[in-house]
């Protein structure tokens, strides 16, 4: 649409109709531009927006002034320029609306630049409130500003003014909830992290000092199998030394006299108590007993050397012949006798 069309006489329904496809166009991309930034952080800082939306008026009060240097053709065909390229709003500075605005300045009477503001109008209204709604308050005043300066007394400006403001004042307080949760979760995570790491210093103080108790468990243990395997060494060593001394002595023994054994004389040799079971059994034996004779007469050191049957007559005769008693002799003397068990003995 151009300023000459709206000069031109011409039927109102056509022109509405146009106007109402320009509205639906930009209610679409609207939505376009609204959909990423839906829901928090969409737009710009909220406190940022507040401190400069009463700067919006005089921000396009500036641009007014800018463009009212332009003489009344330069605003025209700079009008229609951004019109055909579909600046109808923005930028600002460069698009249709200030455009005409400017021109009306310069041309109050002129009904073709009324007829595109008219036009214009419902598509900036749509325009603040798509802006608000994503947040973009800077954009959002401006807008507004620019719906104030067209007309002050349209029937949605003060509802825009007002929802601008309420949804600054909601945009407000959910970014300063949101800083205090950012510090209540910072709090929080300062805290976990003194915990975690206090547990783990504890943690690891108990592993290390289960660790060392193993070490030194295992030391211990080291120590007592290398002192074991000292004795057995130093017991095999003696048995070793004990054998070759043996072996040595048996050697030298051909060479040597042998002594006399000194003759044992029996004081006393009471017989063996006949075991009550191989007496029933009529059961019969005899046992070998090997026993030592101390200087004294007495004996010792009594030990079953061969027994038939095995096992049956041993205990009696170990303990007959511990009762035994032999005249005294000069030194021990280590002899064997044969006792045997005959039930009709």
């Amino acid at each position: 649409m151009s300023l000459n069309k709206h000069a031109s006489a011409r039927p109102v329904l056509p022109r509405l109709a146009l106007a109402a496809a320009l509205i639906l166009a930009i209610a679409a991309c609207g939505k376009d531009e609204q959909a990423p930034g839906a829901g928090a952080g969409a737009g710009p800082d909220a406190a940022q927006a507040a401190d400069a939306a009463p700067d919006a008026a005089g921000q396009v009060a500036a641009q007014a002034d800018a463009l009212a240097a332009l003489d009344a053709d330069e605003l025209r065909e700079r009008g229609r320029a951004a019109y055909a390229e579909s600046r109808l709003y923005a930028p600002a500075g460069d698009n249709a609306l200030e455009y005409y605005l400017a021109l009306r300045g310069k041309s109050p009477g002129d009904a073709a630049v009324a007829s595109a503001l008219t036009d214009l109008m419902p598509m900036l209204v749509i325009a603040t409130e798509q802006a608000r709604d994503r947040e973009d308050f800077d954009e959002a005043g401006r807008l507004a500003a620019l719906v104030a300066r067209a007309d002050a007394n349209h029937p949605a400006l003060s509802r825009l003014q007002a929802t601008i403001a309420s949804a600054q004042e909601a945009a407000q307080r959910r970014i300063a909830q949101q800083a205090l949760n950012a510090e209540q979760e910072a709090e929080r995570q300062r805290l976990l992290a003194v915990e975690r790491e206090r547990a783990q210093a504890e943690e690891q103080r108990l592993a290390a000092q289960r660790l060392a108790e193993q070490q030194q468990a295992a030391e211990r243990e080291a120590a007592d199998r290398a002192e074991a395997d000292r004795l057995a060494a130093e017991r095999r060593a003696a048995e070793q030394r004990a054998e070759e001394q043996r072996r040595a002595q048996q050697a030298a023994a051909p060479a040597q006299a042998p002594a006399a054994a000194p003759t044992l004389r029996p004081l006393s040799t009471p017989a063996p108590t006949y075991p009550v079971d191989a007496l029933r059994a009529s059961q019969s034996g005899e046992v070998q007993v090997e026993f030592t004779v101390a200087p004294d007469g007495s004996v010792s050191d009594a030990r079953v050397v061969r027994a038939d049957p095995p096992r049956v007559f041993d205990r009696a005769a170990v303990a007959a012949v511990r009762r035994w008693r032999f005249e005294p002799v000069p030194e021990p003397v280590t002899t064997r006798r044969t006792i045997a068990f005959s039930p009709g003995g």
